[in-house]
């Protein structure tokens, strides 16, 4: 299984490296991230490049394709080749997927339109706007379409559609050999648990 994930400037890096981490243990599975030309491309900090091995217009029919979301998105919907590439590229795949923001580059793909889906919870009602019917879930599958909530999220989406894809023991036994066992110190990842007045303080840090 060959699964693609697009890079553009801005992304978040653990959009990209959850979902990688989760795929590339997988048997038989294999991993590429790519972009427009191959090199260094910038994450969202500034700080963290990852390498696009190989280009988008050289690989025309991934089996799975996994779009990453950050603050890039904002521009990324607005060029044409990555948002074209997404779109031809959905015509071949087995599933088609994203992770927090990158559902609206699916949005701008034409994909979501009818469909169930979800995004990170600050931009969730904004989904509407690309003809989705937003859904306030942590991992979303309508039809071949897989949307995921916010960043950390794409681990879990990751999982189950190796689960769907393979079997539910291959899925656990990457969870295991990753150790994905999370216990966060505080309640606070969801807008449903967190203090009263947080969710202005998280939306500064990611705006």
């Amino acid at each position: 299984m060959h699964v693609v994930i697009p890079l553009y400037p801005r992304f978040t890096a653990l959009d990209a490296v959850g979902p990688y981490t989760v795929l590339a243990f997988a048997p038989g599975w294999t991993v590429t991230f790519a972009a427009a030309e191959t090199g260094p491309v910038a994450d969202d900090r500034g700080s963290l490049s990852l390498a696009a091995t190989a280009r988008l217009a050289d690989l025309p029919h991934p089996d799975v394709v996994v779009v990453p979301g950050g603050p890039g998105t904002l521009d990324a919907i607005s060029d044409p080749d990555l948002v074209g590439w997404i779109a031809r590229a959905h015509e071949h795949t087995r599933w088609t997927a994203s992770v927090c923001s990158g559902s609206f580059l699916l949005g701008a793909a034409g994909l979501l339109r009818g469909r169930r889906a979800t995004t990170h919870w600050g931009w969730l009602d904004h989904l509407a706007g690309f003809g989705a019917e937003p859904v306030g879930e942590r991992v979303v599958t309508d039809g071949k379409v897989v949307t995921s909530a916010g960043v950390s999220a794409g681990i879990d989406m990751a999982l189950a559609l190796l689960a769907e894809a393979a079997d539910r023991e291959t899925a656990q036994a990457v969870q295991l050999a990753i150790e994905y066992d999370p216990r966060p110190p505080f309640a606070a990842g969801s807008p449903k648990t967190a203090p009263a007045g947080l969710t202005g303080r998280a939306l500064s840090l990611i705006g």
